[in-house]
């Protein structure tokens, strides 16, 4: 109760932020990837007993986690991967100048290892405003990924489909997925000011799989001093 003897005003920054965007037919994905299909089979409207969704995409649909076996053979699948690397505190990282992101834009930011590193771009404000792929989308270069992999980073996400773009992509992942960094990608930073956070991010337990949609959640750490 406050001095007024009303309830306690909730503080936002304990709120947690959905950082993940929707999924729904028609949505944009990466070229070449399956579309996705929403049907449903069973219809309350339609007299059935219940609503029963049918739904079809690929792994590496909206928000998601890579797993190393999406690039590097033999590798593990998104069941094995570590709970911890996508839980914990996370550090978000505003850069919006550039749409590459290499060592001279990571360097002097203090990312230590161990971090969790999540890279606000200017995709979070221009990519997710359409159904369209966005070719031109801010990525990690060759460079800074191997930066974060010297520094040795936990995690490391983005707010479009791809951490790379372009013919050096697939090395990107390769470097960040081999020296056993989580990849996140497809988060939506639109509103999230840059700091530090409590993150949580669960993709879905797919036996196998090279990755697969997830949810993730933002909190905001602030001082402990102050109750939050």
């Amino acid at each position: 109760m406050n001095a007024s003897g009303g309830a306690k005003e909730v503080n936002m920054a304990t709120e947690w932020i959905d950082v993940s965007v929707p999924i729904y037919a028609g949505m944009v994905h990466w070229p070449g990837d399956p579309p996705v299909e929403i049907s449903q089979p069973m219809h309350l409207d339609r007299g059935d007993v219940c609503t029963v969704s049918r739904l079809a995409l690929g792994m590496h649909t909206g928000t998601h986690v890579d797993a190393p076996n999406h690039f590097l053979r033999g590798a593990k699948s998104v069941d094995s991967l570590s709970l911890g690397a996508m839980m914990g505190p996370a550090r978000v990282i505003e850069i919006l100048e550039t749409a590459t992101i290499g060592e001279a834009e990571l360097s002097g930011r203090g990312i230590e290892r161990r971090d969790r590193i999540l890279l606000k771009t200017s995709n979070s404000t221009r990519c997710w405003n359409t159904d369209q792929f966005v070719p031109d989308f801010a990525h990690l270069t060759l460079d800074g990924a191997a930066h974060l992999v010297d520094v040795g980073v936990r995690t490391v996400g983005i707010d479009y489909l791809s951490i790379g773009r372009g013919d050096e992509g697939p090395a990107v992942h390769r470097a960040l997925l081999g020296a056993e960094i989580l990849i996140v990608e497809g988060l939506n930073f639109s509103g999230v000011e840059p700091g530090d956070y409590d993150f949580v991010c669960l993709p879905l337990k797919i036996r196998g799989g090279d990755g697969a949609p997830a949810r993730a959640l933002l909190k905001r750490r602030g001082d402990p001093a102050r109750g939050y």
